[in-house]
């Protein structure tokens, strides 16, 4: 009788070991496949947790999620540090190819131009698009003109045939935010002066 039971509890820990063992080698599969860079990994979601300088990556496909520890977070992520672990947390707008926080975009994709950290189909009224950029910045809108000055050159306004005019137009501060593009604020044309003047004189400003 105490026989039959010693083979007994020795089949039973046989299949104790040939099961552990055949659960090793399907995680060893498992963490070369998929669990590079975990600390924690399960065979059907990837990775869990990560060392502490990875980011965990997870997505999902269908109704089952996966996990994967990456070194940067790929285009339409950012990383996020936390104290247990870091994650790659997906940018909110799909148009966005980088980003600094959920809703701060960095970098839009191809077809849409950025501009306050916000994607758009088209530069918003009173934006550009930078040159050779997709951004867009701000314009400025100038007041009127004002009237032509005197026609000098060197100061004086007379005792030469040809001189210079110009004239100016402000931006008010309510229209001119920093970095932005304005029109020309100042302009100039050549004018004809006296070639003498009254007196023999030359006369300055």
């Amino acid at each position: 009788m105490l026989w039959i039971i010693f083979m007994l509890l020795l089949f039973i820990s046989s299949m104790e070991m040939l099961t552990q063992n055949r659960w090793k080698k399907q995680a060893s599969a498992g963490l070369l496949e998929n669990c590079t860079g975990c600390v924690l990994c399960s065979e059907d979601n990837g990775c869990i947790t990560c060392h502490h300088r990875l980011f965990l990556l997870i997505w999902r496909d269908g109704i089952r999620q996966y996990g994967m520890c990456v070194h940067t977070c790929p285009p339409g992520y950012f990383g996020v540090r936390g104290l247990e672990v870091n994650r790659c947390t997906k940018c909110r707008s799909p148009s966005c190819e980088s980003c600094f926080s959920r809703d701060f975009c960095m970098k839009c994709k191809d077809k849409f131009y950025l501009h306050k950290g916000q994607c758009f189909r088209q530069c918003p009224p009173s934006t550009v698009v930078q040159p050779g950029t997709r951004e867009c910045q701000e314009t400025c809108e100038p007041g009127p003109w004002s009237e032509w000055s005197a026609c000098t050159h060197e100061g004086r306004t007379c005792g030469c045939k040809w001189g210079l005019e110009t004239r100016v137009r402000e931006v008010t501060g309510a229209t001119k935010e920093e970095g932005a593009v304005c029109p020309a604020l100042l302009e100039t044309r050549r004018c004809r002066m006296r070639k003498h003047c009254p007196g023999g004189e030359h006369h300055t400003l």
